[in-house]
């Protein structure tokens, strides 16, 4: 009689510890199951411009847009071929936020004169209430401004060599000297204004509305909790 319930016990203990540790399992997948660099497959039915040395034209094809890395003030946006085995530009961005999202990916064109590329001004992801507001090279930026009649972001003219630099990672200097680039605005009068002129910056979170896929410590903490109440319920069991 003793070893028969002893096994119920085990048998029930067993069971329960099975189920914690299913649901630690779901709780971990769904954490790491996020996507985070936006990656998007684009078709150009016409030639479009991108930031890079000069003027820099992608023809009417396919391509890959994704983040190299997001931060808080500023992002790197890498623009691939098809296949993701070249990489057209490494770019600059920094986050624009619109009121309304959309389920569809937005491509936002700066306008040019007939014949002319529209140069791609930011790129929004869909579902997303902010979007990458693409950097243009100084010269470059103050064309832009007065063709389109709109302020258009810039980095000096000599950061721009590191926008068609290959690179892989985020900390490659390459990467850092964007980051690190003083980034202002032109008007299309030529004067230079700030870049809170020209973008409006994501709602500042509190921790309250932290999304809570933004750190796994709270996950780690709740599964240690349910491993530690395993451990006393079986304690418990096998005590009886």
């Amino acid at each position: 009689m003793f070893a028969r319930n002893l096994s119920k016990r085990l048998s029930r203990a067993l069971v329960f510890a099975f189920s914690i540790t299913a649901l630690c399992m779901m709780f971990s997948s769904t954490a790491s199951a996020q996507p985070w660099n936006k990656k998007t497959t684009v078709t150009f039915s016409a030639p479009v411009e991108i930031p890079g040395v000069g003027a820099q034209v992608l023809p009417a094809g396919t391509y890959v847009f994704r983040l190299l890395d997001s931060l808080s003030d500023r992002n790197i946006v890498q623009v691939f071929n098809k296949d993701e085995s070249h990489v057209y530009a490494t770019i600059l961005a920094i986050p624009n936020y619109r009121l309304k999202a959309t389920d569809k990916t937005v491509m936002t064109f700066a306008e040019r004169a007939a014949g002319d590329p529209q140069a791609i001004r930011a790129w929004f992801y869909p579902g997303d209430n902010w979007g990458q507001e693409f950097v243009y090279a100084k010269t470059k930026a103050v064309q832009l401004a007065k063709i389109t009649r709109l302020p258009v972001l810039y980095i000096p003219d000599e950061v721009a060599p590191n926008i068609v630099a290959p690179v892989k990672a985020a900390t490659e200097p390459p990467v850092v000297a964007l980051k690190e680039a003083p980034v202002m605005a032109v008007k299309p009068t030529g004067e230079v204004a700030p870049v809170a002129e020209v973008v409006t910056p994501p709602p500042v979170q509190t921790a309250a509305s932290l999304p809570k896929t933004a750190s796994e410590m709270p996950l780690l903490e709740l599964m240690g909790f349910l491993c530690l109440g395993v451990g006393v319920s079986l304690r418990a069991l096998c005590a009886r």
